[in-house]
């Protein structure tokens, strides 16, 4: 699979660090001009998009609330007044909260579901409209494996990775007349600042649950990410795709 992205046009959410670091540089690389967000680092940014650009394409860095309705909004059409379109759509941007449930508060459920669940939907709306204008577009969530399995700590996020599977679904249909497709990626244990929080006993037990006995790498992940976003790839619609490496739940 050659996943040529030469001239295509990116939007990516959370970009700065992590999956999304890497999967923007991986855009770069096969020719893709690439906007994304961010949420406060904007040194890091700053440096993401410096190394995009040394690909030779053309890279964008905003600082937006995804849980923003309206800065939503003002996000897309700025990409698309930039970029003239938008071909790629990658819902990266998530966070965690984790408690059990009896210590979860209010604003720990908030706060996920308005970052996690909402903001896939404000992009995604602002998005699908330029996408159906084309005729033509692929939208790839970020979904996770804690969405399927449902781990303990994790009832804020595990519902609002799971909710990715019906608003794909749904998405699909409604858009794939338009040629417009929508998968969801379920990830599992990867290399990132998140997964390095966790107590080391909790994560060589997540890691033992896997086929492969190891995490995934951010940049083995960031290509994944790019070939489902390929054309080769767009008969894959309304899926919810395991990347686990073989987990058993």
């Amino acid at each position: 699979m050659s996943g040529d992205f030469s001239g295509k046009r990116v939007l990516l959410t959370g970009g700065s660090r992590g999956i999304g670091r890497a999967t923007v540089l991986e855009f770069a690389k096969r020719g893709a001009n690439v906007a994304f967000t961010y949420a406060s680092s904007a040194e890091s940014a700053e440096a993401v998009r410096v190394e995009a650009e040394t690909y030779g394409v053309t890279a964008m860095a905003i600082q937006s609330d995804v849980s923003d309705f309206e800065a939503a909004k003002a996000l897309v059409a700025s990409v698309k007044e930039a970029f003239g379109g938008i071909d790629v759509l990658v819902n990266n941007a998530g966070i965690v909260r984790d408690k059990l449930i009896l210590q979860m508060t209010e604003s720990d459920w908030d706060e996920v579901m308005q970052t996690n669940l909402k903001g896939v939907f404000n992009i995604t709306k602002h998005v699908a409209g330029v996408m159906v204008k084309q005729r033509k577009g692929r939208i790839v969530n970020i979904g996770s494996i804690s969405g399927v399995a449902g781990f303990v700590g994790q009832t804020n996020y595990s519902a609002s990775k799971a909710a990715l599977g019906g608003f794909t679904k749904a998405l699909s249909n409604e858009l794939g007349r338009r040629n417009v497709t929508c998968v969801t990626l379920a990830l599992g244990v990867v290399e990132t600042d998140m997964t390095s929080g966790l107590p080391v006993e909790y994560l060589a037990k997540m890691v033992e649950r896997v086929a492969l006995r190891r995490p995934a790498s951010t940049a083995e992940i960031a290509r994944i990410i790019v070939n489902f976003a390929s054309e080769e790839m767009e008969y894959v619609n309304g899926q919810v795709v395991l990347v686990d490496g073989g987990t058993g739940i």
